[in-house]
């Protein structure tokens, strides 16, 4: 039975969790399963306000709920933090190429994120962490602004327990005594990681000069572009290909990622502007 790309399903918005000031995760259920990878993007609507593209960030082995963590940064986005829980909102997709899971069988995983960044990458992470005998070493590095701005704040202490998984915190600032990991840039982070280059990628995520130098300093202690995977979501907006908003070089964000790797994009200029 043919699907219009352009149709959305009905979803109930089931909860809102506030993740920080401006940051908040929305539950929601669909009218029928949805089924994602890890990576790709939806489109999410409030009837009679608009819609917007977002990654999940739940795993995709759930196919009953879906999670959408949002920050707010827009007309759509502020209308979707007005909500209480209870509203039908309209969801469509999956779109575009998630992360090549399967292409990191064996493989060590060092996860760079910062700041809202960490959405999607929650989903990835919940991803390797369903199946991580299929995988080596799990490393996460993320930095926030300040302790307050770290989202999934609650979530962090269990992963911390979780076999097989390292965790490493940092903040740009913060009062003295009120944090008790690294204080500097996420990049501060990599100096601490030593990793087995023959057998490692990178996933990064986060806000595009955060990305671009996270990067190059991946780059600098000797990573193959090709083993660097970015989720380049900037400029999205119709989810097809169709309006050109999130053209990069000659690629289509939308259709041809939104995750690339390094060596896809690296010469096209300012590819993080």
């Amino acid at each position: 039975m043919f699907k219009s790309p352009y149709k959305s399903i009905k979803a109930e918005l089931l909860e809102v969790i506030e993740e920080t000031s401006n940051i908040k995760t929305f539950v929601l259920k669909p009218e029928e399963k949805f089924s994602f990878v890890t990576g790709q993007f939806v489109e999410l609507s409030i009837p009679g306000v608009g819609e917007a593209p977002f990654t999940p960030s739940s795993s995709p082995f759930k196919t009953d709920k879906i999670d959408v963590t949002i920050m707010k940064a827009g007309y759509v986005t502020e209308a979707l933090h007005n909500l209480k829980g209870g509203e039908t909102l309209g969801i469509r997709g999956p779109y575009g190429r998630g992360y090549p899971v399967e292409e990191l069988n064996k493989k060590d995983v060092l996860i760079v994120g910062g700041g809202v960044g960490m959405a999607p990458l929650r989903s990835f992470l919940l991803t390797l962490l369903e199946q991580k005998e299929k995988f080596g070493r799990i490393i996460l590095c993320y930095g926030s602004r300040t302790p307050e701005d770290v989202v999934y704040k609650y979530l962090f202490p269990e992963w911390k327990k979780v076999k097989g998984l390292e965790i490493m915190q940092s903040v740009d600032k913060c009062p003295v005594g009120e944090w008790d990991e690294t204080v500097g840039l996420v990049t501060c982070l990599l100096d601490k990681v030593k990793v087995d280059l023959a057998k490692t990628v990178s996933v990064v995520c986060g806000p595009p000069i955060m990305m671009k130098f996270s990067t190059t300093k991946l780059l600098d202690v000797g990573f193959k572009p090709q083993n660097i995977y970015l989720s380049m979501e900037a400029n999205m907006s119709c989810g097809l290909g169709k309006c050109g908003h999130c053209q990069l070089g000659h690629h289509f964000i939308c259709k041809d990622g939104p995750v690339f790797t390094y060596e896809q994009i690296k010469n096209i200029p300012e590819p993080f502007a």
